[in-house]
């Protein structure tokens, strides 16, 4: 499944709307509509995007470690 879908999903499942997401972004729903049709995200998007819809964003191993994201891992500018 190609990862705008996989946004897309996120978004379907926790009830949430593209403006919204565009506005919690920072960006335009235009520039949210080039990220869906390019499938352009930085992993800072998806942490975000994560957070916004209320999911975690993890790396699992085979031996399930798993490293967990979260908004304190961005880089505050």
């Amino acid at each position: 499944m190609p990862i705008t879908d996989k946004v897309k999903a996120a978004m379907a499942v926790s009830g949430k709307e593209n403006k919204d997401l565009a506005q919690y972004l920072g960006i335009t729903k235009q520039a949210l509509s080039n990220k869906f049709n390019r499938g352009s995200y930085s992993v800072e998007d998806l942490i975000k995007i994560a957070d916004f819809t209320g999911a975690t964003l993890n790396l699992e191993f085979e031996d399930r470690t798993k490293i967990t994201f979260s908004l304190g891992d961005i880089r505050q500018q």
